[in-house]
């Protein structure tokens, strides 16, 4: 039981590391897109 337990704690930390990865980029490309947009528009307004 115990060895069992160790292994899917060790898989579900796995999981949680991809998924914060995961969730980071897309954070990072949403912040792109918007200070993208931002320069787009006051360009266009300049």
């Amino acid at each position: 039981m115990s060895e069992r337990s160790k292994v899917n704690r060790k898989v579900r930390e796995e999981k949680q590391e991809k998924q914060a990865k995961r969730v980071v980029f897309w954070i990072g490309a949403v912040l792109i897109l918007l200070t993208l947009a931002y320069v787009f528009v006051v360009t266009i307004n300049s």
